[in-house]
């Protein structure tokens, strides 16, 4: 056994602040019940949530004396420990356990508890602003969207100044799995979590069992004596507190959601991509130091830029693939900055659903066939439609397209025009779903719903006495049409043409409804 090395301390308040114990009360477990969620499966104990939910009254009070009995006393019962996990396929080949997820089924009461303590770390951790602003996975107002759009910003821009660039994506091997639980402890106080708050971590994953179960059979009980337990709730945060000091030392710009980590560096010299090597090399160590080793076969690089060198890297011994594109959260970032092929694939998903429906329902009403369009067709269309919004008439023609074969489908439509057709079922075009979606996107950005400082996006300009509202943009000029096609650039002018009543709404439904609103009455729209 290594010796276990000591983190920096990133909680540097006094140790009164720091978060070392907690009281749970019956308004907080009341209201953790009332929450439930009644369609999910049962746990591990085969209780149901909907069980829970409707004696949720009778069961606050004994509920709330077995939590605080249990992090008084740091004491977990076994139940709660114990998990039957179902293998979630990925990608890949069906045969090979490799390309599988494991999703741990835990007791739904002791993920009640979870659930409360998980509140007070996260509470505890943006308090004091301890986890660094790379990450967005598991945190409120950070999303695959706000990952996405902040690394390509600085793409784009670095593009657009005639700069190549690099980026590198990294892949631990099996993350979550491999957290030591020593050296995890060690993280926990240094971000401020001791005391009873400690020890019932300590106990929580301490002689957890696991079994797999496939097709309703169980395999036999599996000691587990590492890792955080996928598909429970306090799992996912101790996974951010445990790799949050990756970032330390980087000069390079890395991005983080979850365990997908990736890199950004403009390279217009050999010493930039020295730099870039560096914090490889930085990478590599801290992930022998905290035993979080890469899965080097699937780390790449890619190169960016028509001047791009081409340069090589290393992760430890290991010299690093390069590729022409990579899977970024759901969607392909490609060498070349173009976003045809994530259109291609959308269409290809959403075609591939609307046949399922053409295939096995019968009904053609107006009912049935917006419903299943509207929820199961139309997001895969517009999953992080902002990160890699369609620019080339092609690819808007063919994603409009599967609007089309929709809408033609209902009984209803059957003789109008398209336009007739999306006036009959109370839709819009997707290119004006588009520009909407950009619009909401904005306002959650400027308003800090979204929690991504918008000044890395936009400019307003400051006093502006122009007619229109006070928080009108700065509009920039681009070279390059990745450039002034991205987010930050195509937005502006859409954004500078509403009206203060719009942009002055106190809620994201409050500014959907006024957008929809200033819309309608705008009789030459296709709204």
């Amino acid at each position: 056994m290594s010796t276990v090395p000591k983190p920096d301390p990133i909680f540097k308040e006094s140790i009164h602040l720091g978060l070392d114990e907690i009281q749970v009360t019956e308004e907080i477990v009341f209201k953790k019940l009332s929450e439930l969620n009644v369609n999910k499966s049962p746990g591990s104990d085969d209780l149901h949530p909907k069980f829970l939910y409707e004696l949720k009254t009778e069961l606050t009070e004994p509920l709330t004396a077995l939590f605080n009995s249990s992090l008084k006393c740091s004491t977990v019962p076994q139940e709660w420990r114990d998990a039957k996990v179902t293998p979630l396929f990925k990608k890949g080949r069906r045969d090979m356990v490799e390309n599988y997820r494991p999703i741990s089924l835990t007791c739904i009461i002791g993920k009640i508890l979870e659930s409360i303590i998980k509140d007070y770390i996260v509470e505890h951790l943006e308090k004091f602003q301890l986890l660094h602003d790379s990450q967005h996975g598991f945190r409120k107002g950070r999303s695959c969207l706000t990952n996405l759009l902040s690394f390509l910003e600085d793409v784009t821009k670095y593009l657009d100044l005639g700069q190549s660039v690099d980026l590198i994506y990294l892949d631990f091997a099996k993350a979550f799995d491999k957290v030591p639980y020593v050296r995890l402890f060690k993280k926990l106080e240094s971000h401020g979590i001791s005391g009873q708050t400690l020890n019932w971590i300590k106990q929580w994953l301490s002689g957890r069992r696991q079994r797999v179960s496939i097709n309703k059979t169980l395999s036999g009980w599996q000691e587990v004596s590492s890792g955080v337990p996928q598909g429970s709730v306090l799992g996912p945060v101790l996974f951010l507190i445990y790799i949050n000091d990756i970032d330390i030392g980087l000069i390079t710009k890395i991005s983080k959601f979850a365990d997908d980590s990736k890199l950004c560096k403009n390279i217009c010299s050999s010493s930039d991509r020295d730099a870039l090597q560096k914090d490889l090399d930085k990478l590599h160590m801290w992930s022998q130091k905290w035993q979080m080793s890469f899965n080097v076969d699937k780390c790449s690089v890619i190169h960016m830029g028509h001047s791009n060198q081409q340069y090589t890297y290393k992760l430890g011994n290991n010299e690093l693939k390069s590729a022409e594109k990579e899977t970024d959260l759901g969607v392909v970032v490609d060498g070349n900055g173009r976003v045809s092929e994530q259109c291609n694939i959308a269409v290809k998903n959403a075609n591939s659903t609307l046949g399922i429906i053409r295939k096995h329902v019968k009904s053609r009403s107006k009912v049935v066939i917006s419903q299943l369009y509207k929820s199961l067709v139309r997001p895969k269309l517009e999953y992080c439609i902002q990160a890699w919004c369609p620019y080339l008439k092609k690819d808007i023609e063919n994603i409009e397209r599967v609007q089309r074969r929709a809408t033609k489908m209902i009984s209803e439509c059957k003789g109008f025009s398209y336009k007739d057709r999306l006036s009959k079922l109370n839709l819009i075009s997707l290119e004006k779903r588009r520009e909407r979606g950009d619009l909401i996107q904005v306002f959650k950005l400027i308003k800090g719903i979204d929690k991504v400082d918008y000044k890395k996006f936009f400019e307003v300009i400051p006093n502006s006495k122009t007619r229109g509202h006070c928080l009108k943009l700065k509009k920039n000029r681009s070279r390059l049409d990745s450039r002034s096609k991205f987010f930050s650039q195509r937005v502006v002018n859409s954004w500078n043409e509403l009206p203060s009543s719009v942009v002055e709404a106190e809620s994201v439904n409050g500014f959907k409804n006024r957008l929809d609103n200033f819309w309608s009455k705008d009789i030459g729209s296709n709204y």
